[in-house]
C-alpha cells in the first residue's frame, strides 16, 4: 500500500542539557519547555530572524533530582507570559512564572516520584509511583485518591473533561471526578505514555513495544508495533499522524496505522512532540534536544546535517561488538605501522564502522588483509543479548503484585551502583531499592570483594554508596514505607 508522506529532516539541535534530555513541553506559539535528569527546565523561543533556530530563553532551576513531566500554563492575569508545572524525582510539583523565571508555589503531597501532570481549568492534577492522583487548587491540595494498584505513570486531560491514567499494572482508567468509567485492558507491559488522537480517542505506548489507539469505549482500534523495546511516549498531529519514541534508539512516525519513518537517535529518545506546524520535538539521553522538519527551506545547513550523522557514527560504533569486543575499543589503522613478531599473527583494527582483521607476512614484512571481522553464531550463545545488546548477565527483577517481569543487564566491569541507579531511573522505580538491587548484583556477579569509592555521593540522595552488611546510616529523616519491595531472580548469566 503506497501512502502520500514527505520524509522529515534534522531541522535544529537545541544544546544545553547537562544530562538526558527527558520531557518536552510544546508551549503554544511562545516557545518549547524541556525537562533534563540535570535538574533544570529549559525554555527555548523561536528565532524570529530565520524561524528555525531557537534560542535557549530561561533555565528554571528548583528542583534537587531529576525532572520528569511538565505542562504550560497559558497566559492570563497571573501569568502574563505564561507559565510552567513541573513534577520530579524529588516528589515536588513546581509552579513556575516564566516572566521571572522564578518558582512561585511548591506543591508537596506525594511520597515518590511525580510521572504526571494535567491542567484541569485552574486546577493541577498530577500522578505519582506512589499510585495517587492529587488535585491542586491554588497551591493546596484538594483531593487525593489511588487511583491504581501500581506505580500512575501518565495522565492526559481529554477534550471532554475526562481524565486518563495509564499504571505499571497494565491499564489505562477513564475518571469522570473520582469515578472510573472505564478500564482498558490489552497491554502485556507498564504504560508510559499517553496521547489523545483527535477524533478517534486514546493513544498509549507501553514497555511492551507497542502504540494503541482506543475508544473512549475501551474498544481497541487499532495497535502499531515496530519498535524493538519500551515505547516512552507517543503524541498525534491533527493531520492524522503520530509519532512514538522509545529506548530503541529511534523516534517513528506513523500513519493510517503504518511506519512510514524511523528517525534513529544518538541515544535512547525518551519523549517526542508535534509542534502545531506538523515539527516534530524529540528529547534525547545524549542531551540535546532536536527539531524535525518537512519544510525544505527549515532543513538544516550542512554543518549541522554532518554533525548529527557523526554523533550517530560515534554512538552506533560505541555500541557495535566486533568478535565479542566493542568496536570503539579496537585500535585504527596506525596499529598497522608496527611489525608484527611471527608469521600469521592476527590483529583486528577499527575501519569505519568495521572491524578488519589483518595477518603479518613475515618474508614480505607488511600486514596482509583478511577481511571484515563478523560475531559468529557461538558469540551469541555465550552471551544474553537484550535490545540488540549483548551483556555478561540478563537478570530478571520480580517487583512483585502482579506487575510484569523487568529485565536487568549488567556486565562483569559494569559499577553495580551505576548499574542500579541507571535501570531504578528507567523503570521509573523508587531509589529505595537500590540497596536490595546492588547487594544481588554483587553476590550474582562473584564480586565479592568490590570496593565502592568512599568519595561517592548520590547524585540525588547526597549519600554515601551501599556497603552490603553495613549497618545503615540515619540521615535524620524518616523514610516511607513502600508496597513494593523487588524479588529478584536470575534468568541468564553465565
Amino acid at each position: 500500500m503506497e501512502i502520500d508522506f514527505a520524509e522529515y529532516q534534522l531541522s535544529s539541535q537545541l544544546r544545553g542539557h547537562e544530562d538526558d534530555a527527558r520531557g518536552i513541553c510544546v508551549c503554544d506559539n511562545t516557545g518549547i519547555a524541556t525537562s533534563s535528569r540535570d535538574r533544570t527546565i529549559r525554555f527555548w523561543t523561536l528565532d524570529e530572524s530565520n524561524k528555525r533556530d531557537y534560542t535557549l530563553s530561561k533555565i528554571l532551576l528548583g528542583h534537587t533530582s531529576f525532572v520528569g513531566p511538565l505542562a504550560w500554563v497559558q497566559p492570563n492575569d497571573e501569568f502574563p507570559e505564561g507559565g510552567i508545572v513541573s513534577g520530579g524525582m524529588d516528589t515536588l510539583v513546581l509552579v513556575w512564572n516564566l516572566v521571572t523565571g522564578e518558582k512561585i508555589q511548591t506543591l508537596k503531597g506525594h511520597k515518590l516520584q511525580v510521572t504526571g501532570i494535567a491542567l484541569d481549568g485552574s486546577d493541577i492534577v498530577s500522578t505519582s509511583v506512589d499510585c495517587t492522583l492529587r488535585r491542586w487548587r491554588k497551591g493546596q491540595q484538594v483531593e487525593e485518591w489511588e487511583a491504581h494498584k501500581a506505580a500512575i505513570q501518565a495522565i492526559i486531560r481529554l477534550p471532554s473533561g475526562e481524565l486518563v491514567t495509564g499504571s505499571s499494572d497494565m491499564t489505562l482508567k477513564l475518571w469522570k471526578g473520582k469515578s472510573c468509567i472505564q478500564t482498558f485492558l490489552g497491554h502485556t507491559d507498564t504504560i508510559r505514555g499517553l496521547a489523545v488522537m483527535p477524533g478517534l480517542g486514546i493513544l498509549s505506548a507501553s514497555h511492551d513495544g507497542s502504540i494503541r489507539l482506543w475508544t473512549l469505549s475501551g474498544e481497541l482500534l487499532m495497535e502499531m508495533v515496530g519498535h524493538t523495546s519500551i515505547v516512552y511516549s507517543v503524541d498525534a498531529h491533527s493531520s492524522g499522524l503520530i509519532v512514538s519514541s522509545s529506548e530503541d534508539c529511534f523516534a517513528k512516525i506513523w500513519k493510517d496505522g503504518v511506519c512510514v519513518q524511523s528517525i534513529e537517535h544518538p541515544g535512547c529518545v525518551w519523549d517526542a512532540k508535534f509542534l502545531e506546524n506538523g515539527d516534530i520535538v524529540t528529547a534525547c539521553s545524549d542531551g540535546i534536544v532536536r527539531i524535525w522538519t518537512t519544510c525544505h527551506d527549515k532543513v538544516a545547513d550542512a554543518v549541522e546535517l554532518d554533525s548529527f550523522a557523526s554523533q550517530l557514527s560515534q554512538y552506533k560504533c560505541s555500541r557495535k561488538r566486533v568478535g565479542g569486543l566493542k568496536l570503539e575499543d579496537l585500535p585504527g589503522l596506525e596499529a598497522l605501522q608496527i611489525a608484527g613478531t611471527s608469521e600469521g599473527q592476527t590483529k583486528v583494527v577499527r575501519e569505519g564502522d568495521n572491524g578488519v582483521a589483518y595477518s603479518w607476512n613475515m618474508s614480505e614484512q607488511k600486514w596482509d588483509k583478511i577481511g571484515e571481522v563478523v560475531d559468529g553464531p557461538d558469540d551469541n550463545m555465550k552471551h544474553p543479548v537484550l535490545d540488540g545488546v549483548q551483556y555478561d548477565y540478563v537478570f530478571d527483577v520480580d517487583i512483585g503484585d502482579g506487575q510484569p517481569i523487568r529485565k536487568l543487564p549488567c556486565n562483569r566491569s559494569d559499577n553495580p551502583y551505576d548499574v542500579a541507579d541507571k535501570w531504578l531511573i528507567k523503570e521509573n522505580l523508587p531509589l529505595s531499592f537500590r540497596e536490595q538491587i546492588v547487594e544481588f548484583i554483587l553476590q550474582n556477579t562473584g564480586q565479592k570483594n568490590f570496593t565502592p569509592d568512599p568519595s561517592f555521593r548520590d547524585p540525588y540522595t547526597g549519600s554515601s554508596a551501599y556497603i552490603p552488611g553495613a549497618p545503615s546510616k540515619s540521615s535524620g529523616v524518616s523514610k516511607p514505607t513502600y508496597k513494593h519491595i523487588p524479588k529478584v531472580r536470575i534468568s541468564d548469566f553465565c
